[in-house]
């Protein structure tokens, strides 16, 4: 502990480091672009600290505090919330800015670099083989899915099931077929950046989705034809109200209600008007009555329907489901990414894509290119 006898708050220190990278950064690049980035990571890693062990005093700071935050980052890269190298980046952001509070004076010691306080983080070794997909696997849930998909679609009046089926055809076609991580793809809870990826993020013309990669920044990911067909395909079938909307909303019905009833209050009704409106229609109905984007489904809520899937197509995985980051097999795609650089205007529908997107009544699914609890889970 410092000799000082004036207590400094984890909060008030993190400011100070903040505005001190910024300043350093007049022109609004290199340390400045850092501070923006580790930002939310020291906010959130501040809250971790208050809410799991009442730790406010920096002074109070130890080796076992730092040794559990590397636990709980192992924790979110085996639940598929993180990658390994998302994990390290941020313990490093940590270890960056308690390193600064020792040349500062205001710490002895960094608590983070020890051998003690590192020994559970992850490393990028730390991939266990049961999450990794085999193409045999990838080959026999994408048919399961194509096949089930084609069913909902000659059945009548089953828009419902039809939109569900293609919603899950989606979902494993991007993991299987795209560089695009779970963590980039859904919601991550507790990380306010990572709120899922919107169809303004998706750019058919292109064959790129934005998303916020795993450096912080915003990158364009191609999307090759077996990941964009079936996108777009739902697409054309769950018709979203404003671009606004999340690829893949959550079915948590009290999560939907409580995002439209927060909007409608901030939009100017009254409680009783809310009530009024909710008595008539479901929360669903209500969101897409009034465009208000319902939360993405959860990373943890993806895994629940990725386990189902496996589950129902008798997909042998050694007794364990895989994990949404597990899907794509061993290519990670990033050399093929490339930072976005400028704003994307919102998604419009060409009249090119328009002549080639499948309408709701096409039934045939499989393609040319196309290979052979809570809050957190999905409702059945």
């Amino acid at each position: 502990m410092t000799d000082s006898e004036t207590d400094v708050a984890v909060v008030d220190a993190v400011d100070a480091y903040l505005q001190r990278k910024a300043v350093g950064d007049p022109d609004g690049r290199g340390a400045g672009t850092y501070a923006s980035n580790a930002e939310s990571i020291l906010r959130r890693w501040a809250d971790w600290l208050e809410a799991e062990h009442n730790v406010h005093s920096l002074f109070v700071l130890d080796v076992e505090h730092m040794h559990a935050y590397a636990t709980e980052l192992r924790t979110r890269v085996d639940r598929g919330e993180y990658t390994a190298s998302t994990a390290g980046t941020y313990y490093a952001v940590v270890r960056a800015f308690l390193s600064w509070c020792v040349r500062g004076g205001i710490l002895e010691s960094n608590p983070a670099a020890t051998d003690d306080a590192t020994a559970t983080l992850p490393t990028a070794d730390d991939r266990p083989g049961r999450e990794y997909w085999t193409a045999t696997q990838r080959r026999r849930l994408e048919r399961y899915l194509r096949e089930r998909t084609l069913a909902a679609s000659t059945a009548p009046d089953n828009h419902d099931e039809r939109c569900n089926r293609l919603r899950e055809y989606a979902m494993v076609s991007l993991l299987a077929h795209s560089s695009v991580r779970g963590s980039e793809l859904f919601s991550v809870p507790d990380d306010e950046r990572r709120t899922g990826a919107t169809w303004e993020d998706v750019d058919f013309y292109t064959g790129t989705i934005r998303v916020l990669g795993k450096s912080q920044r915003l990158e364009d990911v191609p999307l090759p034809g077996p990941a964009r067909t079936p996108l777009r395909r739902y697409r054309v079938v769950f018709d979203p109200p404003a671009n606004d909307w999340p690829l893949f909303p959550t079915r948590h019905a009290p999560s939907i209600a409580r995002r439209v009833k927060n909007v409608l209050a901030e939009r100017g009704y009254d409680d009783d008007e809310i009530d009024a409106l909710c008595a008539d229609a479901t929360a669903s109905e209500l969101a897409r009555e009034h465009a208000i984007a319902p939360p993405a489904i959860t990373t943890e809520g993806a895994r629940s329907v990725l386990k189902r899937l496996c589950k129902d197509a008798n997909v042998d995985v050694d007794g364990n489901y895989l994990t949404p980051r597990g899907v794509r097999g061993d290519h990670d795609g990033d050399s093929y990414r490339r930072e976005a650089t400028a704003s994307k205007p919102a998604l419009r529908t060409s009249a090119l894509e328009r002549t080639i997107a499948v309408p709701e009544t096409y039934s045939p699914i499989v393609d040319a290119d196309s290979s052979e609890h809570d809050e957190h889970s999905e409702n059945r």
